[in-house]
């Protein structure tokens, strides 16, 4: 497989079904911060964080694949005109968006009960989980726009909904593991100018 094939030296790329757009379409935006956040993911598992942890985020950057060829499937060139598929590609389960709440609920469950938002940081392994959890938050918001004007399967959009919250409590339990100080913000009360 060659790693440089010059297709996109003048600014487009291709999807999967060959349809070439500008590499600057909200589909590459999309599936391109799919990338960003697998990347980030690795760097969180690449830590001194749990096993059942570390197995579970390999399981979730396998997933991040999936829904990144979703993203990057022209949906014209994946369906024939008599509604067959033409191009076989995998799609999110249910139970993939079961196992993330499977998985919150566990580590919930260790967790003390949120009484104030908790502000990012305490220990890096915690920060990458924050950023890794934002940057899913905007991988779901280039993947709203994207199914406003061309729509695929809703179960990409749940698993990246529930995948921030994953992102959000697993935070949490690390920062518990690590026993790194969990921040609270507390509104600083309006002065009078």
């Amino acid at each position: 497989m060659k790693i440089y094939t010059k297709t996109g030296d003048k600014g487009t790329t291709a999807l999967f079904g060959g349809t070439r757009v500008p590499k600057h379409h909200i589909r590459i935006d999309s599936y391109g911060t799919i990338d960003e956040l697998n990347s980030y993911i690795g760097l969180l598992r690449d830590q001194n964080i749990d096993n059942h942890s570390a197995t579970t985020l390999i399981t979730i950057q396998n997933k991040l694949f999936t829904i990144g060829s979703i993203l990057a499937t022209d949906p014209e060139k994946a369906i024939l005109k008599n509604g067959q598929k033409r191009l076989t590609i995998p799609t999110i389960q249910i139970e993939d968006i079961e196992l993330l709440e499977k998985e919150i609920d566990q580590m919930n469950q260790t967790l003390p009960p949120m009484t104030n938002f908790i502000l990012p940081g305490g220990h890096q392994t915690v920060s990458f989980c924050h950023i890794a959890r934002c940057i899913c938050r905007r991988a779901e918001r280039l993947a709203t726009a994207l199914y406003e004007i061309s729509p695929f399967e809703p179960s990409t959009l749940q698993y990246l909904n529930r995948l921030s919250d994953y992102l959000f409590v697993l935070a949490r339990k690390l920062s518990q593991s690590l026993k790194a100080e969990e921040v609270k913000w507390i509104p600083e009360k309006n002065s009078k100018l």
